[in-house]
């Protein structure tokens, strides 16, 4: 029975805080989608395929923050990345990340330090193909790297905000990055959800970087 109300109980959750919240933000939303329309050219939404729960695939959105003429080639950030998993590279700061990419855009660079990029995820909350808590969703190529152990991601829903986010955020590495998913994965509740929702406000405000 606790098994399954849990997942009702969350969704429940998701949908009491993200409706009435994307009706505050609306403004704020359009004047964003504004702003980068008027900056740069191309769409103000970017939409990427990401893993979700029990490994399928969804389209997750975001606020675009690069020009829409960027290179595709990922290679450095896809070898950054297996090099930290693997334990061979501990970067000081902001995981894998590339530092002052020439891809982001000026608006941009201000949506990736104040997280505002990732607001549109609330309507996939809305969709139920996120949750407000829960693993981030990886790419294709992440989710590929991960062990079988490491893939246990993927066994709740993705999140927009999850127990690394407030426990370092950009300041720990890619492993505790993972490790800390997968503590989420086991202990999983409601009232964790809550104290993590919670701790990610002021998290926010002080500015600890995004991912």
């Amino acid at each position: 029975m606790r098994q399954l109300h849990a997942p009702i109980t969350r969704r429940a959750l998701d949908l009491l805080v993200t409706l009435p919240l994307l009706v505050v933000l609306s403004p704020l939303l359009a004047a964003i989608a504004v702003a980068i329309k008027l900056t740069s050219r191309g769409p103000a939404l970017f939409r990427q395929r990401r893993i979700g729960l029990g490994d399928q695939p969804f389209t997750m959105f975001k606020f675009r923050s690069m020009v829409v003429s960027a290179p595709s080639d990922d290679s450095a950030l896809r070898q950054a990345f297996a090099d930290e998993l693997a334990g061979v590279a501990q970067p000081e700061n902001d995981s894998f990340k590339l530092h002052d990419d020439p891809r982001v855009t000026s608006i941009g660079k201000l949506l990736r330090a104040t997280s505002l990029d990732e607001v549109p995820q609330l309507f996939n909350v809305v969709k139920g193909e996120m949750s407000l808590v829960g693993p981030r969703p990886a790419l294709d190529w992440e989710h590929e790297m991960f062990t079988p152990a490491q893939q246990r991601r993927t066994d709740v829903l993705p999140g927009l905000t999850g127990l690394w986010q407030v426990s370092g955020r950009s300041r720990l590495s890619t492993p505790e990055m993972v490790e800390l998913d997968l503590e989420y994965v086991e202990r999983s509740s409601i009232w964790l959800d809550i104290q993590i929702l919670f701790r990610t406000i002021p998290t926010l405000i002080r500015g600890d970087g995004a991912r």
